[in-house]
């Protein structure tokens, strides 16, 4: 399966596909020298009490725009959203340039850049002269507690240094300019039928919500 949240939530019960995905909290967990700013993990009724800029943006879906918010004001409401909702809180940063990888089994099959200072730049991974800078950080994600195939977004942060900028889900990741078969092989492996999947994984599958159909 290849698709996005809404969707894969309103099929992958009946076709009986299991979804791989980070823990929600997972950004919010890493340590600061894997990150660059501090993440916090909450509610969006606590996000509502902000009272400073910060970004804000659900962990897996895309429920509302992920952005930088200048107070909790900004976000949406009770009227659009179920205060018990979790988001991301992080301080706001810069990235200088941004890459997409797809990681299976902990080792980046594919890559690809696809941001400078916020700008759409697409870019093979393996054509940019910072290849090697991806990697060695891509490596130290190790032992993060990722499920075995997920994709991982990671930058450089003005005067930080390398820092990762989030995790999403294989099945529902563009690939920009990675390798398209190295990155299919990434998304099978992410999304398939849900007693295939290992003990180890099993706790990284994606709830699937019960659907009424009229």
């Amino acid at each position: 399966m290849y698709a996005g949240p809404l969707f894969a939530d309103a099929v992958a019960r009946e076709l009986g596909v299991g979804l791989l995905e980070a823990p929600a909290d997972w950004l919010a967990r890493l340590p600061r020298e894997l990150t660059s700013r501090d993440v916090g993990f909450a509610t969006i009724a606590e996000a509502w009490r902000l009272r400073r800029p910060a970004f804000v943006k659900p962990p897996n879906d895309k429920s509302f725009p992920a952005r930088v918010y200048p107070d909790g004001s900004g976000l949406p409401g009770a009227d659009a959203v179920d205060g018990t909702e979790p988001v991301l809180i992080s301080d706001i940063v810069t990235f200088t340039v941004e890459y997409r990888l797809f990681l299976r089994d902990g080792e980046v099959r594919t890559g690809s850049r696809y941001a400078t200072r916020g700008d759409l730049d697409v870019a093979p991974l393996a054509r940019d002269p910072r290849r090697g800078e991806v990697l060695e950080f891509a490596g130290r994600l190790a032992g993060t507690g990722l499920p075995s195939a997920v994709v991982v977004d990671v930058g450089l942060v003005d005067g930080c240094g390398w820092a990762v900028v989030e995790a999403n889900a294989a099945w529902a990741s563009g690939h920009y300019a990675c390798d398209a078969d190295a990155a299919l092989d990434v998304v099978l492996h992410a999304a398939r039928p849900e007693g295939e999947f290992a003990a180890a994984d099993r706790r990284f599958l994606r709830p699937s919500p019960e659907i009424v159909r009229d």
